[in-house]
């Protein structure tokens, strides 16, 4: 059993030097984050809100950041059964906290436009309205999403993650998984339903070191009896010695999970992988359909992705009383490679 710090405490995120206070996981933002506080080169900041939302025909994938050298607001549509992917990618340079993203997830909105995009995210209570517009998305073809997404959960996963090299470096990061959607896509003449989609808003705001590779998975789904249950998996940066970034989701309630292994397969990313945890909690088989794969190497930047999506089957032990049975839930794991 490795050790699981819960933050429970209100404070802010970062002391007078700008090192994390309280390294650990919470279930809400408890701990406030300011910029301004942030002793690292300005240069190092990066702040992001990414959304995925599909079902095993479709994904979208929404990503609004401001990573200090460059904002990027980015849509990715996938089409899983004819195994296409659509990417519209708007680079705004040297941007240094210009699109002001909230400090919060539950408080302020993104409002943003120019002659080509009309994106905005508004809160409206436990709710939160998503419509983006883009000319040319794709060629001649339009774009328009517009979706009302609706939170479920009581709890999410925060999790504060400092670095034993660089004592200014953090990531503070929220994972919100069983979102609901409901509303629609339009894609050139094709309009695709977005009701009872579900997905996760990724919420992230932290000083990074030069290079990085992370493993992240995710799941939100409904099951036989109806019941939502999600989940966050990940490892692979950073020091998480105070606390593991995994954690379940069932009926709006939050389970901690200790340790996970991917069990990436060794030869191709789309065979099979096997999700395990020492202590016999994650036994999970995920079958991939496909794999969302970019690579990026320009100037300051470069990445190497691996966003797989597909099918989980197993079992999954939250306590010593409940144990949830997956039989092809629908999700994604990664593994991504940053030198930014």
């Amino acid at each position: 059993m490795m050790n699981q710090k819960r933050i429970t405490i209100k404070d802010t995120l970062l002391d007078e030097s700008g090192h994390l206070k309280h390294p650990g996981y919470a279930t809400s933002l408890v701990l406030e984050y300011h910029r301004n506080q942030v002793k690292a080169h300005k240069s190092r900041i990066k702040e992001w809100d990414y959304y995925f939302f599909g079902n095993d025909q479709f994904g979208f994938g929404i990503t609004f950041a401001d990573i200090s050298y460059l904002g990027l607001i980015q849509i990715v549509i996938l089409d899983f059964a004819n195994k296409k992917r659509f990417d519209f990618k708007k680079i705004i340079p040297f941007t240094f906290g210009k699109l002001n993203l909230p400090t919060d997830s539950q408080k302020g909105d993104i409002d943003y436009q120019d002659k080509k995009i009309d994106f905005e995210v508004k809160l409206i209570d436990k709710a939160r309205h998503i419509k983006i517009k883009i000319k040319h998305f794709n060629k001649d073809k339009d774009f328009a999403f517009d979706a009302k997404v609706n939170l479920q959960n009581e709890d999410s996963l925060v999790i504060m993650t400092p670095y034993a090299e660089d004592k200014k470096a953090f990531y503070y990061n929220q994972k919100i998984n069983n979102l609901v959607s409901f509303g629609r896509a339009s894609f050139g003449s094709q309009t695709i339903s977005l009701d009872h989609m579900q997905g996760v808003l990724d919420w992230g705001r932290g000083v990074w070191t030069r290079d990085n590779t992370w493993y992240w998975s995710s799941l939100s789904t409904t099951l036989d009896d109806g019941s939502l249950f999600g989940f966050n998996l990940g490892y692979g940066f950073g020091d998480t010695s105070a606390a593991s970034e995994n954690m379940a989701f069932y009926k709006g309630k939050s389970y901690k999970l200790n340790d996970v292994d991917f069990g990436l397969p060794k030869d191709n990313f789309t065979d099979p992988w096997h999700f395990t945890s020492k202590d016999g909690a994650i036994n999970l088989t995920f079958t991939p359909i496909y794999d969302n794969f970019n690579e990026t190497n320009v100037i300051l930047i470069r990445q190497n992705s691996h966003q797989v999506f597909g099918y989980f089957s197993g079992t999954m032990k939250l306590d010593s009383d409940t144990t949830v049975t997956l039989e092809r839930g629908f999700g994604f794991a990664e593994k991504v490679r940053n030198v930014w």
